[in-house]
């Protein structure tokens, strides 16, 4: 592990906010993330897939970048998601990141490419080894097309910034076969909302969450009751979470964790195409699960969370 991380608890991918002409709405994207960091979030994540990183231009990328760090001024770890189409684009991005001062990356494979296993790790290595930053690799097979194995994995062992691994397949075994083969070498995350619970008890340390966009005190209670062992009280938690949790693993999963974010209050449901609203059956339907976990929100069990 490398001593310049303390990456540890649920970071939020944040939303990207639009105003009605889909333009960059900077200022409502600053206040999510205050938000965010005064219910008690561990750090953030900005660009990430949540934060649609391939509908914005670069300019944006950076403006996003510039507006994190001035916000969270140190009170908590801000990545930037790295999501490009080529090698040299993702490694001019990260070199961005840098010049802003952003406290690590998230590196996604080469989008629209589906690579080859040796073109993944030649990818990240290319990237992680351009920049002094701390990175964590993502994985997302369902969404991205190219897993990355723990095998993959294993070959990046000796890049020296590559420090944290955030699996998103599902497959909470990948924590331990990673384990297996590199031990404590890499900061294990969890990527997939409604695993997370499962994903703690194999070693993750970490969980970079979408539906705590809209519910960042009950993620980070269930995150700190799981990682604490506390199993009988969370189980509530986690049974009246699971639904929503349910919607980050869905395709449509930005415009589903936008619209909860809207009827809590949050922020808005604008998306950029290609992501469109949710058609009206399914907004229905995301409404309604909303509308029942509001009823039946429960009390929190004591995790140290500092009040709101």
């Amino acid at each position: 592990m490398s001593p310049r991380i303390s990456w540890e608890g649920v970071f939020p991918a944040v939303t990207t906010q639009f105003h009605d002409d889909l333009s960059l709405d900077l200022d409502a994207t600053g206040k999510v993330m205050d938000a965010l960091i005064r219910d008690g979030v561990s750090g953030l994540i900005i660009c990430g897939s949540v934060g649609e990183n391939t509908s914005l231009e670069r300019n944006e990328k950076i403006a996003i970048m510039e507006t994190a760090k001035s916000v969270a001024a140190g009170r908590a770890p801000v990545l930037c998601g790295i999501a490009e189409f080529t090698t040299a684009f993702a490694v001019d991005t990260a070199k961005e990141a840098a010049k802003v001062g952003i406290d690590g990356i998230m590196v996604m494979p080469a989008l629209v490419y589906s690579s080859k296993p040796h073109e993944t790790a030649a990818h990240f290595r290319s990237v992680a080894t351009a920049t002094d930053l701390p990175v964590m690799l993502y994985n997302n097979p369902p969404i991205y097309k190219n897993d990355v194995t723990p095998d993959i994995l294993a070959t990046l062992a000796d890049v020296e910034t590559v420090v944290c691994f955030k699996d998103s397949s599902g497959d909470t075994r990948r924590f331990i076969d990673t384990r297996n083969m590199v031990g404590d070498r890499f900061v294990l995350f969890a990527g997939l909302d409604d695993v997370i619970v499962e994903s703690v008890a194999m070693g993750a340390v970490g969980w970079v969450s979408g539906m705590s966009n809209a519910f960042p005190r009950e993620g980070e209670t269930l995150f700190r009751l799981a990682k604490a062992g506390r199993f009988a009280e969370l189980m509530p938690l986690y049974e009246w979470f699971m639904p929503l949790l349910h919607l980050d693993a869905r395709p449509d999963l930005v415009q589903c964790i936008k619209l909860c974010e809207h009827i809590i209050g949050r922020g808005t449901a604008l998306t950029r195409p290609p992501r469109l609203a949710l058609l009206p059956h399914e907004r229905s339907a995301v409404e309604g699960i909303m509308a029942k976990a509001l009823r039946s929100r429960p009390v929190l069990p004591d995790v140290g969370l500092k009040a709101a």
